[in-house]
């Protein structure tokens, strides 16, 4: 074996042997604080210590230990590696459907999203999701290819109420869609009424399914057939600028709403 792979595999093996290196790495200490700080028993702290000490990972001092600049350079680097496999286990059943190549941000900035599936008991689960991060949010933002009756509904009664903010795209098909039903047609013109909502429509296609609500932000996942498989959710910065970017670029570029697009 490659010895650069012996030596992730000798980390990796014992969680232990992370958790010190990483302990060092934010400060020196004692073999006593160390295993307060990582839980393990003093002699097994004895053997990793030992093995890091082989390593050249780690020196004495008057401190107790402290990582060498080599051995901070291993934990850097392992903890990055860490971030980007749980990065990959996060997103890996839903990559596929991801639109990755506009997505110009880290795929890191989504290690900690929470992505929702539907299930046979809960097969409206991602719409649920998107819904609860717009109740409550002050301004709500949507770019979207659809508008679904259920946050239509939230948007609607939290605009009126408890005086929402919220501005709109969409495709013509989503509006044309809304135009059919008339108790949901009703609620959009309703919505217009007030002065908190400004709907636009996109005169092409929307590929997108984005909800900005406050802090978070919110992607509706489909497969090639159209089918929702996720939602995902997350109030990291990076993407969340990317949300506001895509629904500026749309907004530009839509006309406002008119009653002639209900009719």
């Amino acid at each position: 074996m490659d010895r650069a792979l012996e030596e992730i595999e000798f980390l990796a093996l014992s969680p232990n042997r992370i958790a010190v290196l990483n302990a060092l790495r934010d400060a020196p200490a004692t073999r006593r604080e160390l295993g307060a700080a990582t839980g393990a028993s003093q002699p097994t702290l004895g053997r990793i210590l030992r093995d890091f000490d082989d390593r050249n990972w780690i020196v004495r001092t008057a401190e107790g230990y402290d990582v060498t600049a080599t051995g901070r350079l291993v934990a850097a680097g392992f903890t990055d590696l860490r971030e980007i496999v749980e990065t990959e286990l996060t997103l890996r059943d839903v990559v596929a459907w991801l639109p990755t190549d506009e997505m110009d941000f880290d795929l890191l900035a989504l290690r900690d999203a929470t992505i929702t599936v539907p299930s046979q008991t809960r097969p409206g689960a991602p719409v649920s999701r998107v819904t609860d991060t717009i109740r409550g949010a002050e301004t709500v933002r949507i770019v979207s290819h659809a508008f679904n009756e259920r946050s239509l509904e939230t948007i609607h009664r939290h605009v009126r109420e408890n005086g929402q903010r919220f501005e709109g795209i969409f495709s013509t098909a989503a509006i044309d869609a809304l135009a059919d039903e008339p108790s949901l047609s009703d609620r959009l013109r309703e919505l217009l009424e007030t002065d908190r909502a400004e709907v636009r429509v996109f005169d092409g296609d929307v590929p997108h399914a984005v909800t900005i609500a406050d802090d978070v932000l919110s992607l509706m996942v489909r497969d090639d057939d159209g089918v929702l498989q996720a939602a995902l959710d997350t109030d990291n910065e990076q993407v969340r600028t990317w949300g506001e970017d895509l629904h500026e670029r749309y907004w530009e570029r839509a006309r406002p709403l008119e009653a002639a697009d209900l009719e």
